[in-house]
């Protein structure tokens, strides 16, 4: 199955019904008078977020999405039926634009929400409504309203506890295997990830959801290599997990061009919590580990984490400063999403 995380869409609310415009006719039965029913009202667009999709392909060979006309009013008081809504299922983790692609619209983060983009048209009113005491035989009739129509764009944003980033060949991928049942494409050239990859990853009884991206190079922000389009896939992670590549002489600058990318693709993105990981140290003797480790701590000014996703070792320690930190930033979500259930009375009440 391909990957796809952006898409554009063209939707259209249903027509309402329109009213009929009728009158009794029946045998011994002297002014039967208006008995018109109304239209139906039209469709529905709706977006849902359901289980089971973690892309949005469905979207790549159907781009147009009309909800149905809703039916006429008849005679004898008989309204017209409501036309069908159109659903438009996504992923958790997919955003909703206008046609700017920059005015948001709607954010799924959980299974399960539901949101009514455009709404139908309402039915038109049969003359049965029009009927007063001094107009007893109405012929008049309403059309029913049009519905609404709109491009939207689509866009998934992966969700992910924590996220590898790292110039390509920085070891992401073999990293994302070795720590999960993921097996992402691992290859000695650089690219080998083209498209985000997801793995759920255990330690001590505790999971979390880690995503690997296509590796970052300098100029990303401005299109060069895959660009930093798929930077938005862990915007949402608590922590990021920057791999830099042992084997390379200047471990210092590798830090600096990615962490130059992230910097100029969103603020929010580089506030982040980052672990700085050297990798790929099964290559190197003591002495070059220390020397690049006091390198890369003096550039980072954080602690610098020494692992080998081929070998194993240091995972595990990495592993449980990652779920720390998880762990801490689900707890912040919870108690957020808490506080914003209460009312405004609630917050202000006092013991």
């Amino acid at each position: 199955m391909k990957f796809l995380d952006e898409a554009k869409v063209y939707v259209r609310s249903g027509n309402g019904g329109a009213g009929s415009s009728s009158f009794r006719r029946e045998k011994f039965i002297e002014y039967g008078g208006p008995n018109g029913g109304d239209g139906g009202r039209g469709g529905d667009v709706v977006i849902e977020c359901v289980d089971g999709l973690n892309t949005l392909i469905d979207y790549r060979f159907q781009q147009h999405f009309r909800a149905s006309t809703g039916g006429h009013g008849m005679g004898k008081d008989r309204h017209g039926s409501n036309g069908d809504d159109v659903v438009l299922k996504v992923p958790a983790g997919t955003q909703v634009f206008d046609e700017d692609n920059e005015t948001l619209l709607a954010d799924f983060t959980r299974v399960g929400e539901r949101v009514v983009l455009l709404k139908g048209g309402n039915g038109g009113w049969g003359n049965a409504r029009f009927k007063t005491s001094t107009n007893q035989a109405p012929r008049r009739a309403n059309p029913g309203l049009e519905g609404q129509e709109m491009t939207i764009w689509l866009r998934l944003k992966l969700i992910a506890d924590a996220g590898l980033v790292g110039l390509p060949n920085a070891g992401k991928s073999t990293f994302l295997a070795a720590v999960s049942a993921a097996r992402p494409k691992i290859a000695d050239y650089p690219f080998t990830t083209l498209v985000p990859n997801l793995g759920v990853v255990r330690i001590d009884t505790r999971t979390f959801v880690l995503a690997d991206i296509p590796g970052l190079i300098e100029g990303a922000h401005e299109g060069h290599g895959l660009g930093a389009r798929f930077l938005g896939h862990v915007e949402r992670c608590g922590a990021l997990i920057h791999l830099i590549d042992g084997t390379q002489a200047d471990v210092a600058e590798a830090y600096n061009v990615v962490r130059g990318e992230i910097e100029a693709y969103a603020e929010e993105l580089a506030d982040k919590p980052e672990l700085v990981v050297l990798n790929k140290i099964d290559a190197l003797d003591e002495d070059e580990r220390e020397e690049k480790r006091k390198a890369l701590a003096k550039t980072s000014r954080a602690k610098v984490h020494l692992i080998s996703g081929v070998t194993g070792e240091g995972l595990e320690g990495l592993l449980r400063n990652v779920m720390d930190i998880v762990a801490a930033h689900r707890a912040e979500e919870k108690a957020e999403a808490e506080q914003g259930l209460l009312s405004e009375e609630e917050k202000k009440w006092k013991p």
